[in-house]
Order: structure tokens, then sequence, then C-alpha cells
């Protein structure tokens, strides 16, 4: 039985890192048709039931440039997005710890714009929209971006601190393979 048999309906499967569709480029999205609300609707489904906050087409193998992110509390309140880009960030920056639905069990604090102004095709409503961010929401989107440009959360690291993390990543990795093979 393949990865999507196995997932539940409206649900799609993440891809991990190492795998090479993470650092490859995406397309703009030129039209908004029934196909992509449909996608936005599984991505949205897809990055709860994995307790994200954000998750981007590259992630689950897809090329077009959209985002989806939920930062609010009651977790009621998703962007569908898509062609984001940061327009403008404020000098003064942030550290919060990621993490990424990506590169499960890994998080890191990483420093970025404490605020950004975002230019973006609102998929909701069809507009092209500025939306301005600070805090989780503005870390949250520049996350979300990044991944649009095949950069994941660990390339802000030092060198020694991201190989660090991925040593302990691939070890967790290796002892997963291991216990389902002894199934």
């Amino acid at each position: 039985m393949d990865e999507e048999t196995k997932l539940q309906p409206g649900k799609l499967p993440i891809l991990c890192y190492p795998d090479p569709h993470l650092r490859e480029a995406t397309v703009a999205v030129t039209d908004i048709d029934s196909e992509l609300l449909d996608l936005t609707t599984k991505m949205v489904a897809t990055m709860r039931d994995a307790e994200g906050i954000g998750l981007a087409a590259p992630q689950i193998g897809r090329h077009e440039k959209i985002i989806v992110v939920d930062t609010s509390e009651n977790h009621e309140t998703v962007m569908l997005l898509a062609n984001p880009e940061v327009v403008s960030a404020s000098k003064k920056l942030n550290e919060y710890e990621e993490g990424c639905l990506s590169i499960p069990g890994v998080v890191a604090k990483v420093k970025r714009p404490e605020q950004v102004t975002v230019s973006a095709l609102n998929l909701e409503t069809g507009q092209v929209q500025i939306y301005e961010a600070e805090g989780l929401l503005a870390t949250c989107l520049q996350h979300e971006i990044d991944h649009l440009n095949g950069i994941l959360f660990i390339d802000h690291l030092t060198r020694l601190h991201r190989s660090r993390l991925l040593r302990q990543y691939q070890k967790q990795a290796l002892k997963q393979t291991d216990s389902k093979s002894k199934l």
C-alpha cells in the first residue's frame, strides 16, 4: 500500500527532508480554479492534522506558489495565499523557536525581521492584498515564503548548528526505520 492510500480523505502526504522537491523552484499562480481551491482545502486539513501553523505547496510536492497559514489561538483564521512576497521588513529582529512539518522533531531558534509587509493573492477573495504582520504571524509568513524559494528554516542557522541538528534528525529517522522493519 503506498503512502497516499494510508492517508485519511482530504489529507496529503508531507514530504520530509532531504526530499529534493523541498528545494525546487515554484511557479506563480495565474488562475484560481476549483482544482486550486480544492488543493488549498486539503492543505489546510493536512496542516491542521499535523498540528502545524503553516504549510507551503512544495511540502506536499506541488510547485505552485501557495501557502496556508493559521497562527490564531482558536485555529479558525486561516490565510490562503498565492504568490506571496515580502515587500518590506523591519530592521529589528525577533527570535522564535521554529520547527517544520518537513523536518519533524527538529526545532531551533531563528532570527527574522519582527515585522513584515507581504503582498499576496488572497485565494478566498481573488484580490491581491497587502498584509502587515508582526510577531509569530510575521515569522510564519517568512518561513512559508522561504519554502516557495527552496529555503528551509535550517538554512538560517550556522553551519555547525545545522550539522548537529541534521545528525540528530538522521539518527531519529534511522531509529524509526529500524523499528518499522522489526514489525
